[in-house]
Order: C-alpha cells, then sequence, then structure tokens
C-alpha cells in the first residue's frame, strides 16, 4: 500500500509542477500596461491569420477565430513560456488538410482531442527537453517546406477558382492553374497580389504597422463599394457555441490515431522551437518545456469542444508579442480577450471580407516564413547541412510533415555518425607540453576565463556548451580554446555565435584561440569568424589570446569586489 501511495503522490507532484503557480501572477502585475498594449497588437496581427487558417483548413473562418480565443487563453495560463502566443497556424493546416478530405470536420474536431491528451501525456513523461536534439537545418528544412505547402494551398482562393478535389497539394495547385487558365478572372488574383505586395512592402519600411489588418481592410471596404462579384467569408456567428462532444465518433478513433500522433508531435516541435526563439530574443526569460506541452495539451483537448481546429505555438504572432514589449502571460491573454471581443462586435463586419484578401495574407505569410540568410548560412556551412535541409524540405512537400521531420532526423544522425568516424583517430603522442591549465588558474584573479573544446562541436552537443558558456559569470573576459575541437557543423556554429553574442550583451569580450583551417568555412558562414578577427579577438595559439586578454582587462578595468568564476572545461 505505501508503495501505491508514493506512486500516487509522485504523480501529484508532477501533476502539481505543471500547474500555474504564484510567480505567474505576480509576473502579470509588473508591467500590465506594456502587456495589454502588446496584445492589442498581436491581436491586430492575429485575426486575418486566424480567420486566414480557419478557411484554408476546411472548417471555416469562425474556426479558426474560436481556435485563437481558447486555444490561446488556455495555452497562455497553463504553458510554460510567459511569451507564447497560440492558436491555428499554417504548418497545423497543412496536417489538417488532408484529415478533413477523408473523414471530414468531425474527424479534426476528434484529432485535435486525441492530440491533446498525447500532449499532456508527454508532459507527465517529461519529453519536453528532447526537442533540443532536433539540428537545425531539419528546422530550417522544415520551415521551408512548410512554407511551400502554404503557398500552394493558397493557389485556388488566390486565383478565384473553385479548389480541385485532393489532398496532394502540388497536384491541386496545378489544377487550380490549369482551370485559371482556361477561364481566366482576374479580381481575385488581384486582390491577393495586392494584399500579398503591401504586407510584404509594408513590413520592410515599417515593421511596426499592421499591414495585413489594413490591407484586407481596405479590400473588403473597395470590394463592397464596387460591388464586386468575389468569394466572401460569410457569415460568423456573434459568440462562441455552447461546448459539445457531438462530432466525436468513437468507431472512427481508431483511424485517426495516427493523424492524432501526427498533429501532438507537430505541436509539441512547433510550440517549444517558438518558445525557444522568444528565449533568445529577450534576456532573463527561459521556458518551462514541459509545461509548455502541457499547457498546450489542455488547449487543444478543450478547443474542440468549441468547434475549433488543433492549435500550436504561433512563432510570428509569438515574435511579434515579444517585439511590442510583453512581458508576461497577460499581454497573449489580452490578445484572445480582444480577439473575442472583436468575434462579438464586429462579426457582421468581418463576413465580408473576400477569401482571396485571406490568400493573400497567407501567400505573404508563407513567404516571411522563410528566413533567406539563415538558410543560405546553413546551406553554405558544409555539404552535409545543405543537403540535410533539401532533403527535409523537400519530404515536407512530398509527404507529411511528422515523417518528414523523421526522415530528416535519421539522416541528421546518419551524417553526424559518419562525421564523428571521420574525424575518430588513435595515435600514440607525447604528453601535451603547451597546456595552460596552471597559468587558467592564476588568470581568474584578473577576471579572465578560458574554456577548452575537446571533440565535436555539433547539434547533440552545442546546447549543452550554449549552457555553460552563458552562465559563466564575474568575468570580464573569455578565451575559447578550439584547438581540440574535431568537427563543427552548422548547428554547432549558430550555438557558438549565440554564446558570443550573448556574452558580449553582457559586456563580456569574447577571444578565439586555435581555430583550425576545416573549421573556418562553418564558423565563417554564420558570420561569428570575420567579425571578431576585425576586432583581434581571433588568435593563433593560447599564449597569444591570453595576452590579447590582459591588455584587454588592464584597459577596461577588473570587476571590483568580484569573486573568481569556476573554470569549466567543456569535453
Amino acid at each position: 500500500m505505501s508503495a501505491v501511495a508514493a506512486a500516487c503522490r509522485s504523480s501529484w507532484d508532477r501533476m502539481a509542477a505543471l500547474l500555474p503557480g504564484r510567480a505567474d501572477w505576480v509576473a502579470m502585475r509588473r508591467q500590465p500596461r506594456r502587456d495589454l498594449l502588446a496584445g492589442l497588437t498581436v491581436a491586430i496581427v492575429a485575426l486575418p491569420l486566424a480567420l486566414g487558417f480557419g478557411v484554408s483548413s476546411g472548417l471555416g473562418a469562425a474556426a479558426g477565430l474560436a481556435t485563437a480565443i481558447v486555444a490561446g487563453t488556455l495555452a497562455a495560463l497553463l504553458g510554460g513560456s510567459n511569451l507564447q502566443v497560440s492558436g491555428p497556424t499554417g504548418a497545423m493546416t497543412v496536417v489538417l488538410v488532408p484529415i478533413v478530405h477523408r473523414f471530414g470536420p468531425g474527424g479534426v474536431l476528434t484529432v485535435g482531442l486525441l492530440a491533446g491528451l498525447f500532449l499532456v501525456a508527454l508532459a507527465l513523461a517529461r519529453a519536453g527537453r528532447y526537442v533540443r536534439y532536433v539540428p537545425a537545418p531539419v528546422v530550417e528544412g522544415f520551415t521551408a517546406g512548410i512554407a511551400a505547402v502554404i503557398f500552394l494551398q493558397q493557389v485556388p482562393v488566390a486565383l478565384g477558382v473553385p479548389v480541385p478535389e485532393g489532398d496532394r497539394v502540388t497536384a491541386v495547385a496545378w489544377h487550380a492553374i490549369t482551370d485559371f487558365a482556361a477561364h481566366p478572372r482576374w479580381t481575385a488574383p488581384v486582390l491577393a497580389l495586392g494584399v500579398c505586395a503591401a504586407m510584404l512592402i509594408g513590413a520592410r519600411h515599417r515593421p511596426r504597422v499592421p499591414f495585413s489588418l489594413l490591407a484586407v481592410a481596405i479590400v473588403t471596404v473597395v470590394t463592397a463599394a464596387a460591388n464586386l462579384d468575389v468569394a466572401r467569408i460569410g457569415a460568423l456567428p456573434a459568440t462562441l457555441p455552447a461546448p459539445s462532444l457531438s462530432f466525436l465518433d468513437a468507431a472512427a478513433v481508431p483511424m485517426l490515431l495516427t493523424s492524432a500522433v501526427a498533429v501532438a508531435a507537430l505541436a509539441a516541435l512547433e510550440s517549444l522551437l517558438s518558445a525557444t526563439v522568444a528565449d533568445g530574443m529577450t534576456v532573463g526569460q527561459r521556458h518551462d518545456p514541459d509545461r509548455e506541452l502541457f499547457g498546450q495539451g489542455m488547449a487543444n483537448l478543450v478547443t474542440p469542444l468549441f468547434g475549433g481546429v488543433p492549435a500550436t505555438a504561433a512563432i510570428a504572432r509569438t515574435a511579434v508579442n515579444v517585439r511590442a514589449g510583453a512581458g508576461s502571460r497577460l499581454a497573449a491573454l489580452t490578445h484572445a480577450l480582444v480577439l473575442a471581443v472583436i468575434m462579438f462586435a464586429a462579426a457582421p463586419l468581418v463576413a465580408y471580407i473576400p477569401l482571396a484578401a485571406l490568400a493573400g495574407v497567407l501567400l505573404a505569410t508563407a513567404i516571411r516564413m522563410v528566413e533567406v540568410g539563415s538558410l543560405l548560412a546553413l546551406a553554405r556551412s558544409t555539404r552535409s547541412d545543405a543537403v540535410l535541409i533539401a532533403v527535409t524540405a523537400t519530404a515536407t512537400v512530398a509527404l507529411d510533415l511528422v515523417a518528414a521531420v523523421g526522415v530528416g532526423m535519421v539522416l541528421a544522425a546518419f551524417l553526424a555518425i559518419r562525421k564523428i568516424a571521420r574525424a575518430a583517430t588513435l595515435e600514440q603522442v607525447p604528453l601535451d607540453g603547451s597546456d595552460h591549465h596552471a597559468e587558467e588558474e592564476a588568470l581568474l584573479a584578473e577576471h579572465i576565463v578560458a574554456y577548452r573544446f575537446d571533440g565535436p562541436l555539433f547539434f547533440a552537443a552545442g546546447h549543452r556548451f550554449l549552457l555553460v558558456l552563458t552562465e559563466v559569470a564575474d568575468v570580464r573576459v573569455v578565451i575559447l580554446r578550439m584547438s581540440r575541437v574535431s568537427t563543427v557543423d552548422g548547428t554547432g556554429a549558430s550555438v557558438l555565435r549565440d554564446a558570443v553574442e550573448r556574452l558580449e550583451h553582457r559586456g563580456v569580450a569574447v577571444y578565439l584561440s586555435g581555430v583550425r583551417p576545416e573549421h573556418e568555412r562553418a564558423l565563417a558562414a554564420i558570420g561569428v569568424l570575420e567579425r571578431l578577427r576585425a576586432q583581434g579577438r581571433v588568435l593563433e595559439n593560447t599564449p597569444d589570446a591570453i595576452t590579447a586578454a590582459r591588455a584587454m582587462a588592464g584597459r577596461t578595468g577588473g570587476l571590483a569586489g568580484a569573486a573568481p568564476a569556476p573554470m569549466m572545461t567543456g569535453t
């Protein structure tokens, strides 16, 4: 009996750790004005996206709006990040379209509920930590593939032709193009391209202005005033429907389990990656991955009861939230509340929005999803990373999203193992007479610390190195000894860049010593090597780096009264 009681207590403690605490409510009272303004800003950006993704999923604009309100509220309250904004996303829409074709709207709602159960189970199993092992090229290829699928999905609506049958986006887009070529009508394409161009050009010159909403509003007014014959959203309910389980078909559940696993995996991956991006955009914020899975799970459990589609954290809306000055969950809650007010007060006006205008919003969103600079930097770093990006992106378009991530992970593991095997050697060498351990100890009093990398700097070890480096304290200069690094991939180089930038943001100067010629390509591709070299902070050996570091510390002055930092050695 005691063993059972202990197990029950352990399960309860684990569940309690996933629930909101007093610190969450305290944080919401620190800067309410900024959070409220940030939430309003995000709601303005999110409105056309929620409507567009709802239409694109096949369940209609009302489903997208309900998802943004319900999931946005629950994920904000229960999730593991103070800055996340959740709702319908393009990546989730890509998964839902085939389910709608095969099982209808009820199948989508059932899949969302099942996916919520899976996400809660992952949270209780503490599986959130494992997303850090997804390599950057897989994420970039996955994102590029999703962007291509979203773009192709909008082609029929943007051209103003009926959506052809089928769940293969390339075939559907091609049939839409041939239908348009046979009977061209230019109103819908002009509207879609106009909204898309306004968003892309406007974001480039005035990134803080919500051009998506402005463009959609202008197009809606013009088409209504001119009485143009275009397809529109149609009537929307003024309130959320009463919660119901009438959609649930128990007989269909076994057939939907595979789709539910795919939706849960996508929600977990996208949400945790979005939380990581939000942490990187701020100072002092760090999300709890297991709580984030729990929050997304509860959101997906409840949202289908109100007719909403499966949801996940939205990277673009989260980024807008951070840039608008959000500091707590109050901003995301405000975003959901504003959307609820719009649904209640402006549903008749929203019904007049042309579908082609929403297609233009999603076309621009797909284009902006692809970070060309980051993509090219990783592709140039090593041939393996370029292959990984290309294969993952192609698999995302040709297969389903979870299969694409699986293909990317398997290929990444193969390439990493091959890289490690090539770098591994066994030879008899004399003792290293150039070891500077004693001198490093002496440097602590001068607030200088040296780290030595041993072995590969790649995706599996990169996050641990980043954690160690960014937690260094009470130092003025950090020397990174690179002579024993066996291999560097794009993710490792990106992690090193992030560590350097975070240290420099805190006023800590960074020096590199002993960078091997074969590693310069990967480091140069992400821009860290040239910048440090231009500042005279890339040295051939450790003695030269120590001399330069002492000169830097002497010019800037020590940290008076600071305790020496413990010296770490990365292995």
